[in-house]
């Protein structure tokens, strides 16, 4: 009822498209939420995130022009179109309920987590 699920991941080749969906909880309707992502090894990063009425958005720089973060309030639930992906996209996405209506990059801004889904591409 509080954490996220992410669903949508998969495995695709450079150049191909995903969308991966995330069902927040009730608790998360006023909150933004965010995108993020680890390779395994390596340190989680922001991909993106959306303000509460869904009038803000920011985008990591490496997938600025590529990826699309948008929300349903209706469904309450937020989605992230991924194009063009490329093999550096391969990563555990994770999606975050933040704090507050805003949100933005920084890790300590979510307060909720889902537990990943998997998106692999290959070469």
């Amino acid at each position: 009822q509080v954490y996220p699920v992410e669903s949508g991941g998969g495995s695709v080749q450079a150049g191909g498209s995903l969308r991966l969906s995330c069902a927040a909880g009730r608790a998360s309707s006023n909150n933004a939420m965010g995108w993020f992502r680890q390779t395994p090894g390596l340190e989680r990063d922001f991909v993106s995130s959306i303000s509460w009425r869904g009038d803000a958005t920011n985008y990591a720089d490496s997938v600025k022009g590529r990826f699309t973060i948008s929300r349903d309030r209706s469904k309450n639930t937020v989605y992230l179109q991924m194009n063009d992906l490329k093999p550096e996209d391969t990563a555990v996405y994770y999606c975050a309920v933040a704090r507050s209506s805003y949100g933005g990059s920084l890790q300590s801004s979510y307060q909720y987590w889902g537990q990943g889904t998997q998106v692999t591409v290959s070469p």
